[in-house]
């Protein structure tokens, strides 16, 4: 735990400056046409009315400058030629004896897979996985290309799709290495074989969990949340960036696959080369974020917050995910890399106060995955690369000292830090709950493999030993709708939220789904959700990305300094329907404001109560006899988003109220599916 070391510039302003029928700025706010070129000292190519720039980024850390090739549009890399681990074989075999291995094991599987047994498909998944878990420990390096082969050959996907999961240099090295560590014919099996297909298995149940000895101390009796302090600061909540500098203009906006307004895509019945819908120049709804999207958001924050000058942001938190969706082969360590550097460069000269950000499922290469360092040998080291950057980059920007930056590398990019105004911020890395990092199947029945959250544990009891107020801040959401997480590692949290809440914690913020919502933590694991019971909120922030048919946008909220509790939450957004429309030549695109969290769902609630877990389960209550208000809760979900589906179904409704109310993954699956994200059409399961 450390202090952090930045100069204290402690803007604030008391409860009574700003009432609820107040914004904190102008309402809106239309960027200037053209590209603030000060944001980069050198370019390789400067920006122009009809492309993205590409800035020279010089990294402080490796001490190199970016290759203009690593992010020319017109050279995407169709491989990745990064380092690959592979789990030490049990034995050095000849080259004919793997050869000999591979083709029993090819023969094998496929007679698994076309057997007419009354075997289950689940048994003979883990059957299947057996075998190849003999050519992982023995052959190691011959199983991606195993893999690839099967995939074609039972036609799980395309050719090329099998290239692009399975490949080494994509994700095959890392099944390998799950093949040969897992229990595949045990609770490890039955995860893997749902990840592949849920008609493979199903989802396996929740396992028990033991918290005897868990916490170092018992709850204190009639735990409650501090007194509000009267005086309150401006706190800027931004969330995946996904920065894509290969974006580029006049590209396919409506490509049949991938990542669109790229030059190597097309869309359906079209060729690459062949546009049908150009892509704008500040960005499109199949498409992340290009240049002059990011800085526009970045130009907008000052003066729809209000924060020129010495009324600055108190500080920042980034919840994750800086990189492009690129598919697996087009992505690289150095790509990651240009990215961390850049974003964190526009923060720093942009916001100007601290940031404090989160590691992402993106933020890593390949994507989504993290190695806990139990596993042995280099495998629980081979992402320290990331790690060791980021902090130092953090570290640089005067966002965390030297004791935080020594706290993350070994934490996989985690820390805890007390900011200048007395609050404890503690990050996790949330890949060790995401279900799309694989390695999470490695050991499923222990809820923290990787330790993260013995780590949290141990810095949430040593703030309520020094009687500290927390934000606890992550990437991926622990419950929602219960798609994103996984059930073990997210139940414990819930039990760890539930100890520390609410005289600990105060407030928790997610990403990741690039929308914006929000969920409820209950006492005893949610079997009682009443306002007596709700303990604490997790606030999902709105993504600047406006992919997949969103807006682009942000958060800002007014929070107490004594207290820690929100007080207001203002957000904003970007209409991109309007974009292919500008007249980039002589204006860029508007950032408005789009509501007051505290106005918008007309529910009686008093000035001096906090934007709570007690609020957010009034709106709850309210929502269950006024299902309009489900609807406008709906429509703030996709940023006010043209493409946003409509949600006036009952049924619709009852699921969205269910999953503010869920904060894991287990209470998340059992609210009713179909309905949590409105980046497409709802989709419930046929009854």
């Amino acid at each position: 735990m450390a202090a952090l070391a930045v100069p204290l510039l402690l803007p604030v302003l008391t409860a009574t400056q700003h009432t609820s029928a107040t914004i904190p700025g102008i309402s809106a706010y239309t960027v200037t046409a053209g590209f603030p070129t000060s944001a980069f000292p050198t370019y390789w190519e400067a920006p122009v009315e009809t492309q993205e720039p590409q800035p020279a980024l010089y990294d402080p850390v490796l001490n190199i400058t970016f290759p203009l090739n690593l992010t020319n549009p017109e050279t995407i890399p169709t491989t990745d030629n990064d380092p690959i681990y592979y789990p030490q074989p049990l034995a050095n075999i000849s080259n004919s004896s793997t050869a000999a291995l591979l083709q029993a094991a090819y023969t094998n599987i496929t007679g698994i897979i076309e057997s007419n047994t009354t075997a289950s498909n689940c048994t003979k998944c883990m059957a299947a996985l057996n075998v190849g878990k003999t050519v992982a420990q023995y052959a190691p390096e011959s199983v991606p290309d195993l893999l690839v082969k099967l995939c074609e050959a039972f036609q799980f996907s395309s050719n090329a799709t099998c290239v692009d999961n399975y490949a080494a240099g994509s994700f095959g090295a890392i099944w390998t290495q799950v093949l040969a560590l897992a229990d595949v014919t045990g609770l490890d099996g039955r995860y893997i074989c749902n990840d592949l297909s849920s008609t493979f298995c199903p989802a396996p149940a929740t396992s028990p969990l033991n918290v005897t000895g868990l916490f170092p101390k018992p709850k204190p009796k009639n735990a409650c949340a501090p007194k509000a302090s009267g005086k309150r600061v401006k706190v800027l909540h931004l969330s995946d960036f996904h920065l894509d500098p290969r974006y580029s203009a006049a590209s396919e906006a409506n490509c049949s696959a991938g990542l669109c307004c790229r030059t190597n895509v097309h869309a359906t019945g079209d060729a690459v080369g062949q546009v049908t819908v150009p892509a704008p120049l500040y960005g499109s709804f199949k498409c992340d974020t290009p240049y002059y999207l990011g800085l526009a958001a970045l130009q907008a924050i000052a003066p729809l917050t209000g924060t020129h000058g010495n009324s600055s942001v108190a500080w920042t938190v980034y919840t994750g995910d800086l990189v492009s969706h690129d598919s697996q082969n087009q992505l690289s360590r150095a790509y990651t890399e240009y990215a961390e550097v850049s974003v964190y460069d526009l923060f720093k000269e942009y916001i100007g106060s601290p940031v404090f950000p989160v590691l992402g499922n993106h933020d890593s290469n390949p994507e989504a995955i993290d190695a806990p360092h139990s596993l042995p040998g280099p495998l629980g080291q081979q992402f320290s690369w990331n790690y060791n950057h980021v902090a130092s980059l953090w570290q640089q920007n005067g966002w965390i000292n030297s004791t935080t930056a020594n706290e993350a590398r070994l934490h996989y990019g985690a820390y805890s830090v007390l900011n200048q105004y007395g609050l404890r911020i503690i990050t996790l890395n949330t890949d060790f709950w995401y279900r799309s990092n694989f390695l999470n199947y490695i050991n499923t029945s222990n809820p923290d493999v990787s330790g993260m959250l013995n780590f949290l544990i141990q810095e949430l009891q040593a703030a309520e030993d020094a009687k500290e107020r927390v934000w606890i801040l992550g990437h991926v959401l622990a419950g929602w709708d219960g798609s994103n997480p996984l059930p073990n590692p997210t139940n414990l949290f819930y039990q760890i939220v539930d100890r520390y809440s609410p005289h600990v914690i105060a407030n928790i913020f997610f990403g990741h789904t690039h929308e914006d919502q929000v969920m409820i933590y209950y006492a005893n694991n949610g079997t009682v959700q009443t306002s007596e019971n709700a303990l604490t909120s997790g606030w999902i922030g709105p993504s600047v990305t406006p992919l997949t048919n969103l807006n682009s946008g942000f958060r800002m909220y007014e929070v107490d300094t004594g207290s820690f509790e929100i007080y207001e939450a203002y957000t904003w957004f970007s209409n991109v329907s309007s974009f292919p429309h500008l007249n980039v030549s002589k204006t860029g695109p508007t950032y408005q404001f789009e509501y007051s969290t505290r106005e918008a769902y007309n529910i009686s609630w008093p000035e001096a109560s906090p934007l709570d877990a007690k609020y957010w389960q009034a709106v709850t209550e309210a929502m269950e006899t006024d299902f309009s208000l489900v609807e406008k809760f709906n429509t703030f979900q996709g940023k006010s988003s043209v493409l946003t589906p409509n949600c006036t179904s009952a049924a619709c409704a009852k699921a969205k109220i269910c999953y503010i109310r869920s904060g894991s993954a287990v209470l998340g699956r059992q609210c009713p599916q179909g309905y949590g994200s409105v980046q497409s059409a709802f989709d419930p399961p046929s009854t």
